[in-house]
């Protein structure tokens, strides 16, 4: 999912593994679990760069920002695709061959995107890197169960997720600083160098998993007939597009607006990222009381922080606190909507796991799209203005209709 949370600081109930009829494995695998750990740090450094690279990719591409921003879009979308439908059609497939399958889309993906000469050619880099992620996440949780005994789950699923957390920290700031020193593509060479890594240590680490589950849609059918697991993907919806309309027209924000240096707009998404951080441990902590408050809480925050950059936009101390802010209230979202999905659906938990990641892609994908329009329309301050309505509406639809603890 594009963003999700560091497992650390999620409660072990939301990564209990569903019942089933397999004996578990006797040892833990740690060999494997650290190679999905690099399959998610590639997958989520190649996602984000974009947001950190967008001024100078529409300049060489010749496009405008909004424009570029649609290389997110076209990764969100497709992913939205993959996610619930991949487990289907590779249903018959060793699962460590299909891991390494997304790896390889990986490594083309950041290769066409460094040597992209059009639009055309990086949205279709961008078209494999969304296969990549969609299916990755889809079944990264039902693979970890088969690397670990039931009692070392939640606890391999956090070293998972810790790749995560370093994208986080790492793929904006460090992006926008290769950016100015060597040009947007050399962000990609690295990123593709990364996945080479990547693809070596899971030839090496990942056993044999053979075919296990026999999904089908209709437990997709089944799932989204319930109402809680409707109002939570709605509430997905509105709260992730509004946050990613903000994050990925960020740069664009600082650069026309606050008129920032670029070593000075990678100090501040290096906030964002450390920011970001640290919030995924407070969220986590927050979720592991009340999932809704966690929500809540984020969603306040950050449409507070939107509506101060409308405000108060051009000064570069108040923009570098919000945009630091920004993230660390971020971290509330993905524990809080992965605890509220398991806790909606706990007898078809990888179903809902994989309607979440679609809801978050297709999220993704919105605020890209709605955020390029009103930038292109409106100016940079677009950004902010779609993320303030829209965090608005999913925070008041989570607190009014959000689990509550008698629910939980």
């Amino acid at each position: 999912m594009g963003a999700v949370a560091d497992a650390d600081s999620v409660p072990a109930s939301a990564f209990e593994p569903v019942p089933h009829a397999t004996p578990e494995p006797a040892e833990a695998r740690w060999a494997a679990v650290a190679s999905m750990a690099l399959g998610v740090f590639g997958l989520v450094t190649a996602e984000f760069l974009p947001a950190s690279l967008l001024t100078a990719m529409a300049s060489d591409l010749r496009v405008s920002d909004g424009a570029a921003g649609q290389a997110v879009t076209v990764t969100a979308l497709v992913a939205a695709v993959a996610a619930p439908s991949l487990p289907l059609l590779t249903r018959r497939i060793d699962r460590r061959l299909v891991m390494i399958a997304f790896t390889l889309l990986l490594v083309l993906s950041n290769v066409m995107s460094a040597l992209a000469g059009s639009m055309a050619t990086l949205l279709a880099a961008r078209v494999l890197l969304g296969v990549a992620l969609g299916g990755f996440w889809s079944m990264s949780a039902a693979l970890a169960m088969r690397l670990v005994p039931a009692s070392l789950f939640a606890r391999a699923m956090s070293f998972i997720l810790t790749g995560v957390s370093v994208a986080t920290v790492c793929a904006a700031p460090i992006g926008a600083w290769m950016g100015d020193m060597w040009g947007w593509r050399s962000a990609f060479v690295a990123a593709g160098g990364i996945s080479l890594v990547t693809l070596a240590v899971q030839l090496v680490a990942l056993p044999a998993l053979p075919p296990r589950d026999n999904p089908n849609l209709k437990v997709l059918g089944e799932l989204l007939r319930r109402p809680p697991v409707r109002v939570a993907l709605l509430a997905v919806l509105l709260v992730i597009s509004g946050h990613f309309a903000g994050f990925t027209y960020i740069r664009p924000l600082m650069e026309q607006v606050t008129h920032l240096s670029v070593a000075t707009i990678t100090a501040v998404l290096l906030g964002y990222g450390v920011g970001g951080f640290f919030g995924n441990f407070v969220g986590g902590w927050i979720a592991g009381r009340s999932e809704r408050q966690a929500i809540v809480a984020g969603g306040a925050v950050i449409a507070v922080l939107a509506a101060v950059l409308l405000v108060a936009g051009q000064s570069a101390a108040i923009t570098a606190v919000a945009v630091t802010l920004w993230g660390f209230a971020f971290g509330a979202f993905p524990v809080g909507f992965q605890t509220w999905i398991v806790r909606a659906a706990p007898d078809q938990a990888e179903g809902a796991g994989g309607l979440l990641v679609a809801a978050f892609q297709i999220a993704i994908a919105n605020g890209a799209i709605f955020g390029g329009l009103m930038v292109d329309h409106v100016g940079a301050l677009g950004g902010p203005a779609f993320a303030l309505a829209a965090l608005t509406l999913g925070t008041l639809l989570t607190l009014r209709h959000g689990p509550r603890p008698a629910q939980a």
